[in-house]
């Protein structure tokens, strides 16, 4: 049996590698992970080992950064870090039949440096972007090598540009982070109780930045126009990241005069209120809040690619950064169509603030008509269908790298 290492390189990344990783251990084979930054919980939840020293940076690490974020990654020794990472790669390398890198071109040039046959899931580049993918160099280069039996893209245009650009076949067999989330299907009104829509919070994953984003969101919550403000007119889940507690919660947003209720026993939930408003925050309900969300109202990354995959609207709400800016935002919105949408405006201006509160009511407003609603959420669901493809990504990708496998045995004898 050959040993397989998963080489990724972001949250987003180590989840997708996390699911596939499980995938193949439910198949019999041996995996081990090298997150390239961060610490690797996906990986760790999901029952792999991580090998070597790891730790987590405050911007996430090597991501769609600020200027001040990629300034703050060298304070902070990301460089220095991943260096690291490759010499823990070099010392390993010979341990593995086969190297799956999952990101973009840094863990394609790690899986190239380790020498040893490898495939690549390149979920960090569309040509969705700008029609025409533009690799960075080397990237190019180094897919073209024969060292890469494969290469997979996030969605079937990139697939056919970049099949065209490298002179070799290039798939799409969909998207694994998706699987993380298939089963938030869209609730039946039985199973929903009040009629109620629901608006979704996805302030994000990295701190300091998520506890930034979740009071910007909560500024939002008291510009809604007061037919929405009314008790029960509308209800409103938060999925928090496990370590923003809270005591930190409420200390953040008492000023704003949100009061929190205690934690509820033995669940990972509260309460925010503020006047009629009820926020009920989940440290462990991701899956929930986007099943039981008409639209979210987001400052993510993966986590709006999933919503968009479930065929669920996303509201931007553009923040200072460092990963979750001006920048980032609009190019989410080239990569996931006409599903995600943002308000004009500077972030955190109030005039901006105002506009995304009367866009959640307009939107709101769309999918509660009889008319208009199916038809928007058909549409939707054509988009995700375009943009991100079915569920099951894990298990054809698996498939995938069992035939290579097969094939690189047969080759050895």
């Amino acid at each position: 049996m050959s040993r397989i290492l998963l080489i990724s390189n972001g949250h987003g990344e180590d989840l997708s590698g996390s699911l596939l990783g499980r995938e193949l251990r439910q198949r019999q084979q041996w995996v081990e992970a090298l997150p390239l930054v961060g610490a690797g919980e996906a990986y760790r939840r999901a029952g792999l080992e991580v090998i070597g020293r790891t730790r987590n940076f405050s911007t996430g690490g090597l991501g769609y950064t600020s200027l001040r974020g990629r300034l703050t990654e060298l304070w902070q020794g990301q460089a220095q870090y991943l260096f690291t990472r490759l010499v823990t790669l070099m010392r390993h390398r010979r341990d593995y039949g086969l190297v799956v890198a999952v990101g973009d071109l840094v863990p394609v040039l790690a899986a190239w440096l380790s020498g040893r046959p490898a495939v690549v899931y390149l979920v960090a580049y569309s040509s969705h972007y700008e029609g025409k993918l533009q690799l960075p160099w080397p990237c190019g280069w180094l897919l073209r090598q024969e060292r890469i039996k494969a290469i997979w893209s996030r969605d079937a245009l990139t697939a056919d540009d970049l099949s065209g650009q490298l002179g070799r076949p290039v798939r799409f067999l969909g998207n694994p982070f998706q699987d993380a989330v298939a089963a938030a299907a869209r609730p039946t009104p039985a199973a929903r109780g009040p009629s109620a829509q629901g608006l979704g919070l996805l302030p994000g994953s990295r701190l300091p930045e998520a506890k930034a984003n979740l009071l910007l969101m909560l500024e939002v919550l008291q510009r809604l126009p007061e037919p929405l403000q009314r008790p029960g007119a509308l209800r409103l889940q938060a999925a928090l990241v496990g370590a923003l507690g809270a005591d930190e919660v409420l200390a953040a947003a008492a000023p704003l005069g949100w009061s929190l209720s205690e934690p509820v026993l033995g669940k990972q939930e509260a309460v925010l209120r503020w006047g009629h408003l009820e926020l009920r925050l989940l440290w462990q309900g991701f899956v929930e809040v986007l099943r039981d969300s008409d639209l979210l109202l987001a400052m993510a990354g993966t986590a709006a690619e999933q919503a968009v995959g479930l065929g669920k609207p996303v509201l931007q709400l553009a923040g200072s950064g460092p990963q979750f800016n001006g920048r980032f935002a609009e190019a989410q919105r080239r990569l996931l169509g006409p599903g995600v949408s943002c308000a004009p405006g500077e972030s955190g201006q109030d005039v901006t603030l105002s506009a995304t509160a009367a866009m959640v009511a307009d939107q709101l407003e769309h999918l509660g008509d009889p008319e208009r609603g199916p038809a928007w959420r058909r549409d939707l669901e054509q988009i995700a269908a375009a943009r991100l493809g079915p569920p099951g990504g894990s298990a054809r990708q698996a498939g995938a790298i069992m035939e290579m496998l097969n094939l690189l045995r047969r080759q050895c004898q």
